[in-house]
C-alpha cells in the first residue's frame, strides 16, 4: 500500500511540474515578451484660444492627432484652452499623466512650453510656431515646428497681383493680420514681397486687428482696405480673419484664405496659403512612433518639405497667369528665388 501511495504522490509532483511548466512556457511567448511600451502611444494636443472651430491652425493640428490615431495606432487627447490662462495647466496636466507627446499649438503658448517643458524635463514637447532656440531656457525636450511662410505668402501675392493687374482701374491689394508676430508677418512679408515681383507698381495695404477671435475687428480693417480700392483681401488672423472674407464677398471682392485651405467658404475665394499643420504633427508623431526623436531643435517645412502650399484656386483664373505662378513655385523650391522678406515694416 505504502509503495501505491508514493507512487501516487511522485506522479501527483510531474503533473504539478509539467503544468508549471506549460504556463513558464506561455510567459515566455512572443505576444507576453513584447516590450511593455507598445501599449499605444499617448499624444496630448493643447489648442490656443481660438480652438478647434478656427477652420484653420487649432483645427490642422488636431487634424494631424486624428490621421496619427488611424495610421499609426496613437491614443489622442486634445484640451481647448479658453484663455491664455490655461496654457501652463493643461500643458502640464498631459505632462503629470505620462503623456508620450505633448503638442502646443501656437506662437502664444511659447512661455508655457517652456515652463511645463523645464518643470518636466522626461516628457517631450512640441510648439508650432516657436524656435525652439527662443525660449528662455532652451528646454532639450522641446521640439519648434516652424514654417516658411513667406515662401507661400509670395506665391499668393504674385497670383493676386497677377489677378489684379486683370481688373479694371487702379492695382491695390490687401492683407489682415492679427497680432503683428513672427509667423504672421512671414505670410505677410512674402505676399507683399510676390506681389511686388510681379507688379512693381501695385499698391499694398496691410492692417492688423489686434485680434485673433473677434470677426468684426478683421472686417473692419478689410472694409476699411476695400473702400480704398483693394481688389483682394488676404487674411492672416485665424478664426478672426474670417470676418476679412466676409467682407470682401459682401464687397464682391476676393479673398485669400490662410493655413487651412478655406476655399469652402464660397466662390469669392481666390486661393488659400496653405501651412500644412497637420503634415507636421503628423510628421512629428510618427518620429515618436518609430523612435527618430530628437528633441532641443526645430523641424522647419517649406515648399520643398511639403509644408506650405497654395491650396484649391478659383477656376476663374486663367492659365497664363496659372503658368506663372507655378513657374515661380518651382523656383522657391529649388532655390533660385531665396532669401524672401520675413519682416514687415
Amino acid at each position: 500500500m505504502k509503495s501505491k501511495i508514493a507512487l501516487l504522490a511522485v506522479l501527483s509532483l510531474l503533473l504539478v511540474a509539467a503544468c508549471g511548466g506549460e504556463g513558464e512556457q506561455e510567459a515566455g511567448s512572443p505576444r507576453t515578451t513584447q516590450p511593455q511600451d507598445e501599449r499605444a502611444l499617448k499624444v496630448g494636443l493643447v489648442t490656443d484660444v481660438g480652438q478647434l472651430n478656427d477652420r484653420g491652425f487649432n483645427f490642422l493640428a488636431y487634424e494631424g492627432v486624428k490621421q496619427a490615431e488611424r495610421r499609426l495606432g496613437v491614443s489622442g487627447r486634445v484640451l481647448e484652452s479658453a484663455s491664455a490662462s490655461d496654457y501652463v495647466p493643461n500643458l502640464t496636466s498631459l505632462a503629470r499623466q505620462d503623456y508620450d507627446l505633448v503638442i502646443g499649438v501656437g506662437f502664444a503658448q511659447g512661455e508655457a512650453i517652456d515652463a511645463a517643458a523645464t518643470r518636466y524635463p522626461n516628457t517631450r514637447f512640441v510648439i508650432i510656431d516657436v524656435d525652439q532656440a527662443s525660449l528662455a531656457h532652451k528646454p532639450k525636450n522641446v521640439v519648434g515646428l516652424i514654417f516658411r511662410e513667406q515662401e507661400v505668402g509670395y506665391l499668393a501675392g504674385y497670383l493676386a497681383a497677377l489677378t489684379e493687374k486683370r481688373r479694371p482701374g487702379p492695382d491695390v491689394i490687401s492683407s489682415v493680420g492679427g497680432m503683428k508676430e513672427p509667423p504672421v508677418d512671414r505670410f505677410i512679408a512674402g505676399y507683399r514681397a510676390g506681389a511686388k515681383k510681379a507688379v512693381p507698381a501695385i499698391k499694398l495695404l496691410n492692417g492688423y486687428s489686434q485680434d485673433w477671435d473677434d470677426q468684426s475687428k478683421c472686417k473692419e480693417v478689410a472694409l476699411d482696405h476695400i473702400a480704398r480700392g483693394a481688389g483682394i483681401v488676404f487674411q492672416v488672423a485665424g478664426g478672426c480673419g474670417l470676418g476679412a472674407l466676409d467682407a470682401a464677398r459682401e464687397r464682391r471682392v476676393w479673398g485669400i484664405g490662410v493655413d487651412a485651405d478655406q476655399s469652402f467658404l464660397g466662390p469669392h475665394i481666390l486661393t488659400s496659403a496653405q501651412k500644412k499643420v497637420d503634415r507636421a504633427v503628423y510628421l512629428t508623431i510618427e518620429s515618436v512612433k518609430n523612435g527618430t526623436w530628437r528633441g532641443g531643435r526645430n523641424m522647419v517645412f517649406g515648399l520643398d518639405e511639403g509644408g506650405v502650399g497654395l491650396g484649391k484656386v478659383s477656376g476663374k483664373v486663367s492659365r497664363a497667369d496659372l503658368a506663372q505662378v507655378e513657374r515661380i513655385r518651382e523656383q522657391i523650391a529649388n532655390g533660385e528665388i531665396a532669401r524672401i522678406p520675413t519682416t514687415v515694416e
